[in-house]
């Protein structure tokens, strides 16, 4: 008999879904990165903002309350009896968002997407169609991601951060972005890798009863919290020393400044992993997305 098996998801006399209940199901504090992620394109593709404002409206629209709302819809379903451990209070767990409408809402959600990413051309298109796919793989069986703590985080960091960073560029530019502005997309994406196991710490138990390999699980925190710092550190030095090469001195000096508020804070999160993962994740963070936009300003001015 599987965990599943033995965990109740409270049933309730409601038929429809509650509007509160909807908009927690789709997390809207989770939508702030890839949104970010999008306009620190926008910002290295060179181009005007302000000359393609449909666009970049649109684009962050999309990357945020639509797909990555979706996204989160769908991973509600999909770990709806490890919510049922972890956060009973969840809306599908605790009955508030009632039978199968936590996957229809992901389902119309995806339709959604893939319409509005239409309007974005074919780059921003495609883009689309690949955060879906990213959704829905890190989420659902037999794919189901987020079962590794190595492959799981990292589909997600590169969906939250390198994709929409890349689509921002591309749409804006009306085309292929430069070898830069991938390169550096790539290594803030790979360095949320660590964003995203530092998010697994509030489902240890959950995720232990019902056989996910988050790495809080298998390594431990302590381990977890050191290997999550390394990958969060390690691509940003990659960033500040291509900074450097490609003669861009002071934005170079300042993700210098943000990586080394960042360490000072690693530093109090290994004291008590668990106790200051959800400290980290409000104020350690803000300053690894702030080094994304300084480097995209660096690059409106690089490659071509």
């Amino acid at each position: 008999m599987s965990a599943a098996s033995n965990i109740q998801i409270t049933s309730t006399d409601h038929r429809w879904p509650q509007p509160r209940a909807m908009l927690r199901l789709v997390k809207p504090v989770t939508w702030f990165p890839p949104m970010w992620a999008y306009l620190c394109g926008v910002v290295s593709s060179g181009a005007s903002p302000s000359d393609h404002w449909f666009l970049v409206a649109l684009g962050v629209i999309l990357a945020g309350p639509v797909v990555c709302g979706m996204s989160q819809a769908a991973n509600d379903w999909c770990d709806r009896h490890v919510d049922a451990i972890n956060e009973p209070d969840r809306p599908i767990p605790s009955g508030q968002i009632p039978g199968r409408w936590g996957l229809y809402i992901a389902l119309v959600m995806t339709v959604v997407g893939a319409i509005l990413g239409y309007q974005l051309g074919p780059w921003g298109f495609g883009a689309t169609l690949l955060a879906i796919a990213a959704a829905w793989a890190y989420s659902a069986e037999p794919i189901r991601a987020k079962k590794s703590g190595w492959w799981g985080p990292g589909l997600c960091g590169l969906a939250y951060e390198t994709l929409p960073w890349i689509t921002g560029a591309a749409v804006l530019a009306a085309g292929a972005p430069s070898s830069e502005v991938i390169v550096i997309a790539v290594l803030y994406g790979l360095g949320a890798h660590g964003i995203m196991t530092l998010n697994d710490f509030k489902a240890i138990e959950g995720d232990r009863a019902m056989g996910l390999r988050s790495l809080p699980v298998t390594l431990g925190p302590d381990r977890a919290a050191r290997v999550a710092c390394w990958i969060m550190a390690v691509p940003q030095v990659l960033v500040i020393a291509l900074l450097t090469y490609w003669d861009k001195p002071f934005h170079a000096l300042g993700v210098i400044a943000m990586l080394a508020v960042q360490l000072g804070a690693m530093r109090v999160l290994l004291r008590n992993p668990e106790g200051k993962t959800p400290w980290y994740q409000g104020m350690g963070i803000l300053f690894y997305i702030s080094g994304m936009m300084i480097a995209a300003v660096a690059l409106r001015t690089i490659g071509g």
